[in-house]
């Protein structure tokens, strides 16, 4: 089990889970201030890494990082294993939190680990956002209900680059890097601002007010432009342009536009050509914008079928794939007119974590299994 998006490089598909093991014992004090809803964890926990080969099914190597009892558990709908890996090719990097992030070669061999300390999250619902790779630098988002900051490290040794405190509270969104004017920015989303910072240094080139609490969609960014969404409490979204972005922009015209109808909760925006997609909180109700505007010319449209979705959209070419936690997967047209259900295919599996597309392969993780979804004509042979 885990909620982390599978990762895919060259033949092999790479997922992070938890894995329960052993007999039950005291369960781990679920003493979060307004704790509610969460899951007991009672057992011990195998935290690892599995490499998969992509044409076949067959697990390469598993690799066990962490094995005992996490400092907290998570909410009923969450997961242990919910940060996604990430990799350049060279390393693979798994991030759990408060157990710390490790860095892998690709047969599996641990290079290097760091220790962050120990997360405080909001009403003991889990810890979920995932690190960002760009060049030699990873970055990690810490925002908990203690001392916030961001930290960028050496890909290569683990090594500090630099650290910033944030005022912030627990956030579960993962931050995004945009090239903007030649110069690498960091787009952290949060509660209090959004923020862009310099990649390198960290320090602070923009910040603007107006999401609600709780952010866990991801900005999406392209052209100049970053949009980001939140729906929890209230409603709101803002598109953000980059060019003279500098101090607070809340109430300046570099503010492009803003929403408070039917924005995200769970799922983070898909944009794509010149549409930004964004389903309402986590219901089955696509809207469609405008990128540049924020004008809606059609829609909303209903996900026929689909209801409680926490895995982002995804597209490729002229369709959009929606995939909710019951297992359905609705395929609509991607066009300028209205769009059009395509196709709804449902496994007997339920489905959290984003998908990956890879050339014509459709991977998607499941509560239960992994699966690649193929041309008849190209499927591989079955594994496990």
């Amino acid at each position: 089990l885990g909620h982390a998006s599978p990762v895919v490089w060259g033949d092999r598909v790479f997922v992070t889970t938890a894995i329960p093991f052993g007999d039950k014992v005291e369960p781990v004090p679920d003493d979060a201030p307004g704790a509610h809803d969460n899951a007991p964890v009672d057992r011990h926990q195998d935290f690892a890494v599995l490499a998969i080969d992509r044409r076949t099914g067959a697990v390469l190597w598993q690799r066990s990082l962490f094995k005992g009892l996490p400092p907290a558990g998570a909410h009923n709908s969450a997961s242990l294993a919910s940060g996604s890996p990430i990799t350049d090719g060279e390393s693979l990097f798994a991030y759990f939190g408060s157990l710390g992030i490790y860095c892998l070669d690709m047969t599996g061999k641990l290079r290097w680990k760091q220790d962050l300390g120990d997360m405080s999250v909001k009403h003991g619902h889990g810890e979920g956002a995932s690190p960002v790779l760009h060049g030699d630098t990873l970055v990690v988002n810490w925002d908990h209900e203690g001392q916030s900051f961001l930290v960028a490290m050496d890909k290569r040794t683990g090594a500090r680059r630099w650290r910033v405190e944030r005022s912030e509270v627990t956030s579960w969104s993962t931050p995004i890097v945009v090239t903007h004017a030649g110069k690498q920015q960091l787009i952290v989303a949060g509660t209090s601002c959004v923020r862009g910072h310099d990649l390198k240094t960290g320090e602070l080139i923009w910040q603007c007010r107006g999401l609600s609490n709780n952010i866990v969609a991801s900005p999406v960014a392209a052209d100049g432009m970053v949009i980001i969404g939140s729906s929890y409490v209230r409603r709101a979204m803002l598109a953000i342009r980059l060019e003279g972005a500098s101090g607070d922009i809340t109430d300046t015209d570099r503010v492009a536009w803003r929403r408070t109808r039917r924005t995200p909760y769970v799922p983070s925006p898909l944009l794509h050509g010149r549409w930004v997609y964004f389903l309402n909180h986590y219901q089955g109700v696509l809207s469609r914008i405008d990128a540049k505007t924020g004008k809606e010319p059609l829609g909303p449209f209903r996900v026929q079928g689909a209801f409680n979705i926490y895995a982002s959209p995804v597209a490729a070419k002229d369709r959009i794939y929606v995939t909710d936690r019951e297992g359905l997967t609705v395929v609509m047209s991607h066009t300028d007119g209205v769009p059009k259900i395509l196709a709804q295919n449902q496994l007997d599996d339920g489905f959290s974590a984003s998908a990956a597309i890879v050339g014509e392969d459709l991977f998607l993780r499941g509560h239960h299994f992994l699966y690649c979804l193929a041309r008849p004509e190209k499927r591989p042979r079955q594994g496990k």
